[in-house]
């Protein structure tokens, strides 16, 4: 048998479609009905569907005002807000094309996005970071289009492009991602294939409103089903995450791997009554994590597998749990194969993980790179560049990147990015970087590099502070006399990883 597994079917794909249309299309008819609570230590922010689709379509015709028209891009250069939610969807709705990223990016990773995506607008909140000399659109005057009437759903193909996102290439040059309006429909599969999510349920997302983890698990899905999207306030720690969710009475609760690892570690108990499970997604949990966190509450964590490709694809889920040690399996709806060269291999053998090109969540494209694109299709069948093993019953286990790309705190960092800055740093001769797993369990960022001698950590931290986002930052700085290299002179990164002993 091969390791391919193709069960159910995707949803049809309309004629015409608008994803922010698909996303608030229960709007009008659950009117009052709340939409997004923001729980801090205030009162709660309480926005209702009516609201909700007011807000947006009102931005959407701000930014028409503009003189944009359906097609051009909108940088969002926006902090963790509900205005982030509100512009993105306003322009989806405008048929523009927003372009979200991470307002942790420093003033010259940003002016490489701009002369990437040549956006027609940004919208920039003074305290994020961004190219003085951009024309920006501040949040004020966002707010300010709110009341304005409603924008008319700008329809069309389902194929043209819907929005961008940036991931890390092999390269160290930011990777633009072309998805289509008709991603939101991959995510479907997700709302049984993962979520256990229904109309009635209450959905806590742990992450901020301009991380697309949450922006679409976290937001854009529950809407979409009709139920309550939950945000802690700004600033929120992940040991008062417990008390929140107790008090919002969430249901469903999503958060990357490390922020169930703070809240087992924060003092008393967790006591979650109306919780009936938690998500996890954005890199792999450490050993025991899930179980550390059933034991202490009652409650399962189902795990995703997926990409900024192709969001998730492969997931455990209420009534489908992951086998030990293993991811799950493919969300109904999906087809997904293990390959090599040849084609799918037999299961229980190591394959590249490979999504059909029929998926409606694949991407359409890397940005004015078709030579990229095409790298990762073999046939019919997208590569991620991660293995796994299918076993006989169609369960998944994760084996690790097949490349050198790392993963901290969920986000998909190219080494040779950090390593193009830790060259030039006074006093490194060369550097290697890869992510290992420290006595915590956690995943971080280690720089490996030769010198003379030994530098300051604190001057190199003060080195890459304004030239890297702080997620691609290195937490360890490691000198060592010389870096392991291939026959071919490659620095084996992996090799390092692997020799690599956390400090007790």
């Amino acid at each position: 048998m091969l390791s391919v597994s193709h069960s159910g079917q995707p949803p049809d794909i309309p004629a015409t479609f608008n994803m922010a249309a698909r996303v608030l299309g229960r709007a009008e008819e659950l009117g009052d009905k709340t939409a997004l609570e923001v729980h801090g230590s205030g009162p709660v922010d309480t926005w209702s569907y009516a609201r909700l689709a007011s807000a947006v379509r009102g931005t959407g015709t701000g930014l028409l005002s503009c003189g944009l028209v359906p097609g051009d891009r909108v940088l969002m250069r926006l902090g963790n807000t509900v205005d982030f939610p509100i512009a993105y969807l306003g322009a989806l709705a405008a048929g523009l094309v927003p372009v979200p990223t991470a307002s942790a990016l420093t003033v010259p990773e940003v002016a490489k996005i701009i002369g990437i995506i040549r956006p027609a607008a940004i919208l920039r909140a003074p305290d994020v970071p961004c190219p003085e000399d951009a024309e920006t659109l501040s949040p004020e005057v966002l707010r300010s289009w709110r009341d304005l009437p409603p924008c008319s759903f700008h329809m069309g193909d389902p194929e043209r492009p819907g929005y961008i996102i940036f991931t890390s290439g092999t390269s160290g040059t930011p990777r633009s991602v072309v998805h289509a309006h008709r991603a939101i429909l991959g995510r479907a599969m997700m709302f049984d294939g993962w979520y256990g999510l229904g109309q009635d349920d209450r959905l806590m997302h742990a992450g901020a409103f301009n991380w697309t983890y949450t922006l679409g698990t976290g937001l854009m899905d529950p809407w979409t089903c009709g139920a309550t999207a939950l945000i802690p306030a700004p600033g929120t720690p992940s040991a008062g995450l417990p008390a929140l969710l107790k008090k919002a009475q969430a249901t469903i609760f999503a958060a990357a791997p490390g922020v169930y690892r703070q809240m087992l570690r924060a003092p008393g108990p967790c006591d979650l009554p109306h919780l009936r499970h938690g998500l996890s997604a954005g890199e792999k949990m450490a050993s025991g994590l899930a179980g550390a966190w059933q034991a202490a509450t009652g409650t399962p964590v189902y795990e995703a597998y997926g990409m900024s490709e192709c969001s998730t694809f492969i997931s455990g889920a209420p009534g489908r749990p992951a086998a030990d040690g293993a991811l799950g399996q493919a969300q109904p709806g999906r087809r997904i194969a293990l390959m090599n060269k040849n084609g799918p291999v037999a299961r229980n053998s190591e394959g590249t993980i490979a999504v059909h090109r029929s998926d409606p969540g694949l991407m359409l494209e890397y940005l004015d790179a078709p030579d990229a694109t095409a790298e990762r299709m073999q046939g019919d069948w997208f590569l991620t560049g991660d293995q796994a093993v299918m076993d006989d019953a169609g369960q998944i286990t994760y084996l690790g990147r097949s490349d050198d790309m790392m993963n901290a705190g969920g986000f998909r960092v190219s080494p040779i990015e950090v390593e193009n800055v830790l060259n030039a740093c006074p006093g490194i001769g060369a550097s290697a970087v890869t992510d290992v797993i420290v006595a915590s369990g956690a995943r971080v960022i280690a720089a490996f590099y030769t010198g003379p001698a030994p530098l300051d950590e604190t001057a190199l931290q003060s080195y890459v502070e304004p030239r890297l986002a702080r997620y691609k930052q290195p937490r360890l700085y490691i000198h060592v006399p010389a870096l392991p290299q291939g026959a071919n002179g490659k620095i084996l990164r992996r090799a390092l990883r692997d020799q690599f002993k956390a400090p007790k």
